[in-house]
C-alpha cells in the first residue's frame, strides 16, 4: 500500500511526460552503446588474454613442472629454484599453499606459454603492476600466451582467499634483456 496512491487506478495507461520520456530514450540509447561497446572492446580490445584450461591431474602438472625444472634451472633464490626456459617454450607455475613455484625468469619480447595450475584450492593469478588476473583452479591447467614488453622484477600475488596464509602468498617473475 502506498503513503499516496496514484489518482488514477490503472496509472500504466496515463501518458507519459515528455521530459520524462526523453530522460527514458537517453537511458535506453546509453544501454545500447555500452553493451555493443563491451562485444566490441572484447574483439578489439589489447586486455584479453588468449586463455585456454584443459583438465589435468595435480600430480600430472606437478611433473610437468618438475621437468621443466630439472632442464632450465639456473639458480636458487631462497630456496625456490630460479628457471629461465627457452623463448617460445612452455613454461609452469604452481599455486599451493601458500607459494607460487618455481620463479620464472623469461626474456623482454618473447612469447612464452605460460600454464598455470593449483595443486590444492583456488587460487587467483595476479601479475603485479601489469594488472594479469586469471583464476587458477586445481586439476586444470590454465594456459595462456605471454610476450613480455619490459623488464624487471614483477610480483605475482594470489587475489583470491586461499587460507590464513593467503596474505603471504607472493612470486616472482623476472624479465630479463
Amino acid at each position: 500500500m502506498a503513503i499516496t496512491p496514484p489518482s488514477e487506478r490503472i496509472w500504466w495507461r496515463q501518458p507519459i511526460a515528455r521530459v520524462e520520456l526523453i530522460w527514458i530514450c537517453l537511458a535506453f540509447t546509453w544501454g545500447l552503446i555500452m553493451f555493443f561497446m563491451m562485444i566490441y572492446w572484447h574483439g578489439a580490445g589489447q586486455q584479453n588474454l588468449s586463455s585456454e584450461a584443459y583438465q589435468i591431474k595435480p600430480e600430472r602438472f606437478a611433473e610437468r613442472a618438475q621437468a621443466m625444472i630439472d632442464n632450465y634451472q639456473v639458480r636458487e633464490e631462497n630456496g625456490f629454484p630460479v628457471v629461465r626456459p627457452p623463448a617460445g617454450s612452455d613454461v609452469y607455475l604452481i599455486a599451493r599453499l601458500w607459494q607460487w613455484w618455481p620463479i620464472l625468469e623469461l626474456e623482454k619480447d618473447q612469447s612464452y606459454r605460460l600454464h598455470l595450475s593449483s595443486m590444492d584450492y583456488q587460487h587467483g593469478f595476479s601479475l603485479q603492476p601489469v594488472n594479469i588476473n586469471v583464476q587458477v583452479h586445481p586439476g586444470y591447467d590454465m594456459v595462456m600466451t605471454l610476450k613480455p614488453d619490459q623488464a624487471g622484477e614483477f610480483g605475482v600475488v594470489c587475489n583470491e582467499f586461499c587460507g590464513i596464509g593467503h596474505h603471504m602468498m607472493v612470486g616472482k617473475i623476472y624479465v630479463v634483456e
